[in-house]
């Protein structure tokens, strides 16, 4: 007899692994990811906040070659092709695929669907390695990160926008809750399946949370130097001004002082 597939919200077989599982919910949250607060850019103005910031640590240039990883629904891919790069995005959900090239028909942006922890990217292939969201997800971070190392050219950079999404204050978690009070009364459905997203997180490295410390660790691991850190202020003005008042009681609990912005450089004569 035949397996059937679970779905995103099933208990997984034992041939089907955490990676598996993540891909499936991940197929599943395509339907509305861009209804999810901080995913979407919404106004001119934060588009152009997120080119500054990927500016000012990409150090791009008009035709860079750019490699996005995870990248969704596409929306950080606009921000790149704003900059003037030749996009390669990859991502593991084909349904986030076609969503993107949805949104960027007629663009010269190429998608793959791939796995952003084993990219199967050329060697030093690369002026700029993007990511957003995604170090918080990865299964094997220190493979990751020597992976990223190999796809870009030596003296070129790689820029990481993460955050610590597990570690909350009691204040932080009565205005989620106030906030999730709100949606419901505005007869607003849940954006995604929590029993999986839980249980998925119970099996990842930073199921206690990712911290900058976390990830410039990885990123020396890796063999990267000149690492720079920021904040993401320049954009929250921006999300602030285009979020609803319930998006606007989960902007006050403290994330932002949890979310960052770090690049690091591929050292002139590194190897692959």
């Amino acid at each position: 007899m035949t397996a059937s597939t679970p779905s995103a919200g099933s208990v997984p077989h034992s041939n089907f692994g955490l990676k598996d599982e993540i891909r499936a919910y991940w197929t599943k949250r395509a339907e509305t990811f861009d209804h999810s607060w901080g995913h979407k850019i919404r106004t001119a103005g934060e588009l152009e906040a997120w080119c500054a910031l990927f500016r000012d640590h990409g150090a791009i240039g008009t035709g860079f070659r750019a490699l996005e990883l995870a990248s969704g629904t596409g929306e950080v891919t606009r921000a790149l092709v704003q900059l003037g790069c030749r996009v390669d995005a990859i991502d593991l959900c084909e349904t986030m695929i076609e969503r993107a090239k949805a949104k960027h028909a007629g663009s010269p942006v190429q998608f793959h669907l791939a796995d952003a922890e084993n990219t199967m990217m050329p060697d030093a292939a690369y002026d700029l390695v993007v990511t957003r969201h995604l170090v918080w997800t990865l299964t094997d971070p220190g493979a990751a990160l020597a992976d990223w190392f190999r796809v870009l050219k030596p003296g070129h950079r790689v820029v990481i926008v993460d955050g610590d999404w597990v570690r909350t204050s009691l204040r932080a978690r009565l205005l989620k809750r106030l906030s999730a009070l709100l949606d419901r009364f505005g007869g607003a459905r849940p954006l995604w399946d929590q029993a999986s997203h839980e249980r998925i997180m119970s099996r990842l490295p930073y199921r206690d949370g990712l911290t900058l410390e976390d990830v410039t660790g990885l990123l020396r691991g890796a063999g990267f130097s000149d690492i720079r850190t920021g904040e993401l202020t320049p954009v929250r003005r921006h999300q602030w001004r285009a979020a609803t008042w319930s998006e606007r009681l989960r902007m006050l609990a403290p994330y932002d002082g949890n979310t960052f912005i770090v690049s690091a450089a591929k050292p002139v004569g590194a190897a692959a």
